[in-house]
């Protein structure tokens, strides 16, 4: 009897969320079983799932509001799942892997550098070591490795690594490294797949816009720089999320409001971004129903846009040109009103987009003519971290015959 293709049980843990995915590997990846749990730590706390070979989905409600509780029930109803028995690897997305630049099996001596490192992101190192212990407790002999979010941008020079804070923190590790490694690597080999020749020898700009939202320049196939920095508050304007500041405004808050720095931690991680400027929602789809009804939502809309657009300029500047323009994530693969506001004006650099095209989410959206490709694609964290199993266990695919679903807050 021909013994099962082995089974890669892949894990993408966010802030408040845990994605996770089942793949068959043979000559390609399979997914055969996907889901997520939300609300992580706060109350409300939902699993839900899909059968993709039986097209069934279905979900289960957690009464816990515990990271610890709500990942032994992740584990307890994986655990109760057929296919469970035949899991070889887990793969986990690590998004903050400091000088890591590739992916790498989980040993005790880099659990221990993670929790040395878990200073430096509070808001999803604890659940993605809580979720690897889970697992080494519970099945000590199945093999895990490390995806680290960070590893993409390894290659920006480093003139875009640097902070200009005095030199000593850099010996602390404080320097910019960027995130969303894993879906910008996804579109940069799916863009190879697709023959676009800037894969490889050309300037590329990925916008991952989502409820965390981040872009990066890409030149002969490496990152040279990306909006995020020391941390994944940085940046962009996002759902919850402020993006880049002047940090005087630490300083004046304490003075005026006497916030403390976990205060303002809270204050721009959860509380700001779209949510605080608009005062209704993080979710961009609420604020695009509601903006000609409200100025505060308009203005939200607005913001975005305009940020976006000003990046774009910034990286085509650091590229010397531009080629490739993808957009990705929820917010970059959903909402051509959003990516028409985006390039609305930047024909100078190349940039066109076909109306048609565009509000139906074609894969390309720019005209035949236009000097720069504008893409529309969708990304797949939960694939990149399948592929990165098998490479360091050496199982071998060739591809992946199936896509995934939305991107979630990282």
């Amino acid at each position: 009897m021909k013994p099962a293709n082995p089974r890669i049980l892949t894990i993408n843990g966010g802030s408040s969320t845990i994605k996770f995915a089942l793949f068959e590997a043979a000559d390609s990846l399979r997914r055969i079983l996907d889901g997520k749990v939300d609300r992580v730590g706060l109350s409300g706390t939902n699993l839900t799932f899909r059968d993709a070979i039986g097209k069934s989905q279905d979900s289960r409600t957690i009464d816990t509001d515990e990271h610890g509780s709500a990942v032994a029930f992740l584990l307890d109803w994986l655990e109760t799942q057929q296919v469970f028995a035949s899991v070889k690897a887990v793969g986990h997305r690590v998004v903050h892997g400091m000088t890591h630049s590739e992916p790498e099996r989980v040993t005790p001596e880099l659990l221990d550098e993670l929790h040395r490192i878990m200073p430096y992101d509070p808001e999803h190192l604890p659940l993605e070591i809580e979720l690897i212990e889970a697992f080494r407790r519970r099945h000590p002999k199945l093999p895990q490795v490390a995806c680290f979010d960070t590893a993409f941008h390894r290659t920006m020079p480093r003139v875009a690594r640097l902070l200009p804070i005095p030199r000593r923190y850099e010996a602390k590790g404080v320097q910019r490294y960027g995130f969303h490694g894993l879906s910008y690597a996804y579109l940069m080999e799916e863009l190879a797949r697709l023959g676009d020749p800037a894969a490889t020898t050309g300037r590329v700009i990925l916008a991952h816009l989502g409820n965390g939202a981040s872009m990066a320049a890409v030149r002969d196939g490496k990152s040279i720089d990306t909006s995020m920095g020391f941390t994944p508050t940085a940046g962009l304007v996002m759902g919850s999320r402020s993006g880049d500041l002047d940090p005087g405004l630490v300083s004046y808050l304490a003075r005026a409001e006497q916030m403390t720095a976990t205060q303002f931690h809270q204050m721009v991680n959860h509380e700001s971004g779209l949510l605080g400027v608009s005062e209704i929602s993080s979710d961009l789809r609420d604020l695009l129903d509601r903006e000609t009804q409200d100025v505060r939502a308009a203005e939200a809309v607005a913001l975005f846009c305009y940020q976006v657009k000003k990046w774009i300029g910034a990286f085509a500047a650091a590229l010397g040109g531009l080629d490739t323009l993808v957009f990705a994530g929820g917010i970059g693969e959903n909402a051509p009103a959003v990516r028409a506001r985006i390039c609305d004006g930047l024909e100078f650099l190349g940039i066109e987009i076909e109306e048609k095209r565009n509000v139906t989410n074609a894969g390309v959206i720019s005209p035949e003519t236009s000097r720069v490709a504008v893409r529309v694609m969708h990304t797949d964290e939960e694939v990149m971290i399948a592929k990165s199993v098998c490479h360091v266990l050496g199982l071998p695919i060739e591809k992946e015959n199936e896509h995934g679903h939305e991107d979630e807050k990282t």
